[in-house]
């Protein structure tokens, strides 16, 4: 049978395919829901280091080709979900998820993996660099110099899997220099890309902004989004030392998306306004087209074609 499995820092998942934090991984009843389907991993909200209601609403709008939120990063807190995930450890042995963290300042973020250094997970951590919607808060991943120091205080002490989810960049340059930081670093994925931020969509006919928060700046995420997030995976797989794994998100709404991120050398792909619509269900749909896809071009694996996205040179 067609194999979706893939690996990331030496870890094995039987399907490619997973949750991107934000949607619907709030709760334990939405994390139970995705452990119960046919995802590859799930990944938790992500925590800062106590509960946090988010941004006022409307916060969310749905748009032809996505969706704009601002949603400033509601969660449960980072103790919640670090107990869940260390439970589903002991529940699941041998199985490997995402933690999220997102903390609003270096010292948040230091104080939060220190906990979940000294703590019994094992599992993969998703560090949050790129969040564009809480008010006063620039995106670390658009200052290099601060990433910099972050991943250099960071792995000072940090000794477990880490990752980091980064905003979209839009200037070649920019590849070159976010890699040259990043590959000095023991990291074990980066998830490319966050939403395209500090959009506005207008409302013609009451001539308002689409939602509150920020005077209606918010992150585009969606279908309109895929060519910026297939050009910041194919840009980064190029640069990045291979021992970094891909994890491509950003505009999937079907198999030809998965295939294409793919390609660009994602090993795995995170689904964020896609699966908000239509829940877990989205999964099974995605695996079947792309088997189909990969049937048709005689692929068993996804190795057989991760990366090896043809230019017009080649």
């Amino acid at each position: 049978m067609t194999s979706l499995a893939t690996s990331i820092g030496g870890r094995t998942f039987d399907n490619c395919m997973m949750n991107a934090a934000g949607i619907r991984c709030q709760s334990k009843k939405d994390l139970d829901a995705l452990i119960a389907s046919n995802a590859g991993a799930y990944v938790t909200k992500s925590a800062t280091p106590e509960k946090r209601a988010g941004n006022p609403s409307p916060r969310m709008q749905t748009l032809p080709h996505g969706s704009i939120n601002s949603m400033g990063l509601p969660n449960n807190g980072l103790e919640y979900y670090l107990d869940y995930v260390i439970d589903d450890q002991h529940n699941r042995p041998g199985t490997t998820n995402f933690l999220s963290v997102a903390g609003t300042s270096l010292e948040d973020n230091l104080a939060m993996l220190h906990e979940i250094q000294d703590s019994e997970y094992d599992g993969f951590v998703e560090l949050n660099l790129s969040c564009p919607n809480v008010p006063g808060k620039p995106q670390v991943g658009y200052d290099f110099d601060r990433v910099n120091t972050v991943l250099d205080q960071v792995f000072k002490f940090y000794t477990k899997p880490l990752g980091v989810k980064l905003p979209p960049y839009f200037d070649l340059v920019h590849f070159d220099q976010i890699a040259e930081i990043l590959n000095q670093y023991p990291l074990t994925f980066v998830n490319s890309i966050n939403s395209i931020g500090n959009a506005l969509v207008v409302d013609p006919q009451t001539e308002r902004v689409a939602i509150r928060p920020k005077g209606g700046f918010g992150g585009i995420g969606g279908a309109s989004v895929k060519p910026t997030a297939l050009a910041n995976v194919r840009g980064l797989a190029l640069r990045l030392k291979p021992e970094i794994a891909i994890v491509g998100t950003g505009g999937i709404l079907n198999g030809v998306d998965v295939f294409e991120h793919i390609l660009c050398g994602a090993s795995m792909v995170q689904i964020g306004t896609q699966f908000g619509y239509e829940g877990t269900k989205i999964f099974d749909r995605l695996a079947s087209e792309l088997r189909e896809i990969m049937n048709q071009k005689g692929y068993t694996n996804i190795n057989q074609f991760r990366g090896k996205l043809k230019t017009f040179d080649d």
